[in-house]
């Protein structure tokens, strides 16, 4: 609830809590002004002396841009007689209390709230998940695998060792024997030789 005011004096009302459990916190500033000023700035800032501000948005009649620190993800908007601002990627050391500061810029004179109660963003801590280590192999799964892979390199040399074995045979017997004992002409056959007569050693009638 926000009194009426004299001329060219701000009020400004904040929800006193918000506990942000999702890293994402939307803080409302309401205010009440009811001067002449055409140029405004609100700003949010962090902590009881209100020494780090967060962000900043500044508007008029015809334009409106806003500014965040690097620490922040902060973006400010402006809606008739209240300032959004919606933070980000939030983490528990930002937990703090936070004020909203509305000020008029032009014309002049230059105004701004007095200090507000403020509000306290408790932003929870995000509980990590700690991966289990991957369980050992049990030694007897590793013995029986050992056992498999040398029973299958013995079957594999065995069958191996057989087929070389039988290749040798047959090696073996298809190299048949030839005979080279020289044969008589075909027309001695004609003439009553047998086909095969041994080389008369003439030698024997010299001596």
């Amino acid at each position: 609830f926000l009194p009426s005011l004299p001329e060219n004096k701000i009020l400004v009302a904040q929800h006193p809590l918000l506990i942000v459990a999702n890293q994402t916190a939307t803080l409302v500033c309401n205010y009440t002004y009811n001067g002449t000023g055409k140029e405004f700035r609100a700003s949010l800032h962090k902590g009881t002396d209100s020494s780090v501000e967060a962000c900043s948005i500044s508007w008029n009649t015809t334009q409106i841009s806003s500014n965040s620190n690097k620490e922040f993800n902060c973006q400010g908007n402006h809606d008739k007689d209240k300032v959004i601002f919606n933070l980000w990627n939030m983490n528990a050391n930002q937990t703090d209390i936070y004020f909203c500061k509305i000020e008029v810029m032009y014309p002049p004179p230059y105004v701004y709230n007095e200090k507000s109660n403020g509000t306290v963003i408790h932003v929870k801590e995000i509980p990590t998940q700690i991966q289990e280590p991957r369980a050992a192999v049990p030694l007897w799964i590793l013995a029986t695998v050992i056992g498999i892979l040398a029973l299958y390199s013995m079957l594999i040399t065995a069958v191996f060792i057989n087929y070389w074995q039988k290749s040798k045979k047959n090696m073996y017997h298809q190299s048949d024997y030839m005979n080279m004992t020289p044969r008589h002409a075909a027309y001695q056959k004609n003439k009553g030789y047998p086909s095969y007569a041994p080389t008369r050693d003439y030698t024997a009638y010299r001596s």
